[in-house]
């Protein structure tokens, strides 16, 4: 060093030992002059000593890692979505009334065509017991005319009013009878109760929900997603069904896929069937993880190591140099990303050496160590 800087300190001290006065603009630009080339002797110099001076200790910076090697990659769609039933009904009354009877609870399993609740029907009852009186006497009156006229006896307008009669009756019972029935809250499926709206004495009304049942045995996860994905998301997709609540996984496909787009929403409908399992409850919250691109050979990398530049995107790879190993800047192209990792698609060939911990600030050309 001090071979170095004596030159310097020699012109230096001659520029300042000429005579005061005289131009100092002159002066300045004379010493700019001598500043710059006495800067240019000094990185010379100090090059020189750098090749023949044993003792320079040179900076290696410790790093990691990892050989690439070609690997499957799969790339997803989350999607939020929720468990639905293929069977989830919510029965409503026929006719409005006061509930007189409640035969099940929310839990219970029921099958199609049983009775839930009933409302108050005392008065078609009755009226029903009426009509039976009625009818079975005016059957019995037919049956005599009808005999009386097969044997050419008695007029043939009694024989028309009586099975006019009969069948008047006949009508009228049967409309009482769907009256009747229309106080039967039934289920129209096999399920278990989920919800019951209403106790004993309550009214209930057509239109408003008295009882939910659900069919549990077919289960489906249901979701809306956003038209952009409309080319990727295709009916048959491989799809992982994530359960947050459950912290649980499961693999299904996609046996729906809306065609038609939500004006209102600017989405369309996926379902993706589910196993019948206890643990899975309608409504359940679930991430629908929608495989739209995949393959069983990429380069993949950590998302984190990509670092830009005004050429691109680029990694460090540590390489050999006469012997010594360098950091050396490769510029690449990145494909999908997922969860932190990236495919690489351009820029890294099996065996490259990417730097995974200490890149950061890592020049081109830096002396490393692994």
């Amino acid at each position: 060093m001090k071979k170095i800087l004596f030159p310097a300190l020699v012109i230096l001290a001659a520029a300042c030992s000429k005579p005061e006065g005289g131009d100092k603009k002159a002066q300045l630009a004379t010493l700019k002059e001598q500043y710059t080339e006495i800067g240019e002797k000094i990185k010379t110099l100090e090059a020189e000593i750098a090749l023949t001076d044993t003792t320079t200790v040179e900076k290696i910076v410790p790093v990691a890692v990892t050989e690439a090697k070609p690997q499957a990659f799969v790339h997803f769609l989350d999607i939020q979505g929720k468990v639905d039933a293929d069977e989830n009904i919510t029965i409503s009354p026929k006719m409005p009334g006061t509930i007189t009877k409640v035969n099940v609870d929310a839990g219970d399993e029921v099958k199609a065509g049983q009775i839930l609740a009933e409302t108050d029907n005392a008065a078609l009852l009755k009226g029903q017991e009426e009509l039976k009186t009625g009818l079975a006497f005016a059957t019995e009156v037919y049956n005599k005319q009808k005999r009386l006229w097969d044997q050419k006896i008695g007029s043939e307008i009694q024989y028309l009013q009586a099975k006019n009669t009969k069948e008047g009756l006949e009508q009228k019972l049967a409309t009482l009878n769907e009256q009747i029935e229309m106080t039967y809250l039934k289920s129209p499926i096999n399920g278990t109760v989920d919800e019951v709206y209403f106790k004993i004495g309550g009214t209930v009304s057509p239109g408003f929900p008295a009882v939910r049942v659900v069919n549990t045995s077919s289960l489906k996860v249901k979701a809306e997603v956003a038209e952009g994905f409309a080319s990727k998301v295709k009916k048959g997709n491989d799809v992982e069904v994530h359960f947050p609540d459950l912290q649980k996984d499961i693999s299904s496909k996609l046996d729906f896929v809306g065609k038609a787009i939500n004006p209102n929403t600017r989405t369309f409908t996926v379902e993706a069937a589910l196993p019948s399992q206890e643990e899975f409850h309608p409504n359940m919250v679930a991430v629908l993880k929608v495989v739209d691109f995949k393959t069983d050979s990429a380069f993949v990398v950590p998302l984190n190591i990509i670092q830009n530049s005004e050429e691109g995107s680029y990694i460090m790879v540590a390489a050999d140099d006469n012997g010594k190993t360098i950091a050396k800047k490769r510029v690449v192209s990145v494909g999908h990303t997922y969860r932190g990792l990236a495919e690489i698609t351009a820029g890294v060939a099996t065996g490259d050496k990417v730097i995974t911990t200490g890149f950061q600030g890592l020049n081109d050309g830096e002396l490393i160590s692994f």
